[in-house]
């Protein structure tokens, strides 16, 4: 990376304030993240189980990033609610090497109902339209459908399939490249 990323924006949806990542989200993230049906396709580095004090050490690692300017972190949250955290989404730059830039969670209480989908689309439209990035590498455990279903649904193009260590052990993932140009045309013509 050359350049840090600017600070963090608020950016809202129909139904979501994604908000930076706060100091305030860990008891929120302790009580929600230690979930299988959460965990189980992210990577291997997530601990499992999940200790006590992992959200207050994920949060500092957090912080630090996004003080030297390396990754936006936001925090998911319902429009109209109590503001507390429901999930995360992150955002991070091509490193040259790692083919993957995005990653999410949510709370499975809200599964299946478009909630990801809506996040995905406001930080591709940050990362396309206000950072001008060419690209988003995404990826997936194969077995993990729905996270899919949300690249599907971005119009990106699935390039690879590949090994990973997951937390619930070795699988295959998918590697997605979502283009910019491709995306905007997507968006201008929504019948495309």
């Amino acid at each position: 990376m050359t350049d840090p990323l600017p600070p963090t924006p608020v950016l809202e949806t129909a139904r979501l304030i994604l908000r930076p990542y706060e100091l305030r989200d860990v008891d929120a993230v302790q009580r929600i993240f230690p979930n299988w049906a959460v965990v189980r396709w992210l990577h291997a580095g997530v601990p499992w189980p999940y200790p006590d004090d992992a959200a207050a050490t994920n949060m500092a690692d957090c912080l630090a990033r996004r003080a030297r300017g390396e990754r936006f972190f936001w925090a998911i949250t319902l429009k109209g609610g109590d503001d507390e955290l429901v999930g995360r989404i992150d955002l991070w730059p091509f490193d040259g090497k790692t083919r993957d830039m995005r990653g999410f969670w949510l709370a499975p209480d809200l599964h299946g109902q478009g909630l990801i989908t809506e996040a995905a689309e406001a930080v591709t439209a940050y990362a396309f339209e206000a950072l001008c990035w060419p690209f988003l590498y995404l990826t997936n455990a194969v077995e993990n459908r729905a996270s899919a279903r949300v690249k599907e649904k971005q119009g990106a193009e699935l390039i690879a399939v590949e090994p990973r260590e997951y937390v619930s052990g070795m699988g295959q993932s998918q590697v997605w490249r979502l283009d910019r140009e491709a995306w905007l045309a997507r968006r201008a013509n929504p019948c495309a």
